[in-house]
C-alpha cells in the first residue's frame, strides 16, 4: 500500500490486528483475479515469526486458491472516520479521511486432521467466546465431527507486515480541534481520539 513516512507505524501493527481481528483475506483465482473472504484471524507469535490462524467453510473456493497459490494478502482495518476541513485554523485546506490499517503478506498452509482443526477452533473460541468452550466439548461426537469436516483450517505465516496510522500527524495546527471533534463523535471517532492521545498528538 502507499505508505508515506509520516504514517509508517509498524510498532502498532500487532495491537491493531488483535483489537480488530476481522480481516480481508485476498488471494487470486485461476484467472489471476482477486478473490476476497472476510473472516476473523487470530495473531499468534512464535518467537520472531507471526502466524495468523483461521478457517473458511469447505465450499468456499478460497481454500483451493490457497493450496494452489499459497502467497496471499491480509488486510485489517482499525478505526476510521471523516475529517472536515473546519478543524484547520485557516481556510485554504481540504477535508480528508483518517484511518488505521495493517496489511500483511502471508504464506498459507492448510491444516489436516480433526485434532489440528479442533485445536485451532479452541484458540478462536478462547478469544471471542470463552464460555462456549464447555459447550463445544460437550457436543455429541458425531455433530462435532460434522462441524470439523465442514471447515478448512489454515495458518498464514506473515512474511511482510505494514502498518499505516493516518491521523493527520503532520498537521499539528489541527490536532486540538480534531481531537475535540472526534472525542464527541461516534464510536470510531472516539477511538481515533484515543489513538491521538496514545500517539502523543494531544495531551
Amino acid at each position: 500500500m502507499f505508505l508515506p513516512p509520516q504514517f509508517d507505524s509498524p510498532e502498532h501493527a500487532k495491537a491493531l490486528m488483535r483489537a480488530h481481528p476481522l480481516a480481508q483475506l485476498v488471494s487470486v483465482d485461476e484467472l489471476g483475479f482477486p478473490f476476497v473472504t472476510p473472516l476473523p484471524l487470530k495473531l499468534e507469535e512464535r518467537g520472531q515469526v507471526c502466524v495468523l490462524l483461521g478457517h473458511v467453510a469447505r465450499p468456499n473456493p478460497h481454500a483451493q486458491y490457497m493450496a494452489a497459490r499459497p502467497e496471499a494478502l491480509v488486510s485489517f482495518m482499525g478505526p476510521q472516520a471523516f475529517m472536515p476541513a473546519s478543524v484547520y485554523p485557516d481556510l485554504q485546506r481540504v477535508p480528508t479521511w483518517n484511518y488505521l490499517t495493517v496489511q500483511a503478506r502471508v504464506r498459507a498452509r492448510l491444516l489436516e486432521g480433526e485434532e489440528a482443526k479442533d485445536c485451532l477452533l479452541k484458540q478462536l473460541i478462547a478469544d471471542h467466546d470463552a464460555p462456549y468452550a464447555a459447550q463445544w466439548r460437550a457436543l455429541p461426537e458425531d455433530y462435532a465431527h460434522r462441524m470439523l469436516a465442514a471447515i478448512v483450517a489454515f495458518e498464514l505465516e506473515v512474511t511482510e507486515l505494514q502498518c499505516k496510522v493516518k491521523i493527520n500527524q503532520h498537521r499539528p495546527e489541527s490536532h486540538a480541534a480534531m481531537h475535540a471533534a472526534y472525542a464527541q463523535g461516534n464510536e470510531a471517532e472516539q477511538q481515533l481520539a484515543q489513538w491521538m492521545q496514545r500517539l502523543g498528538l494531544v495531551p
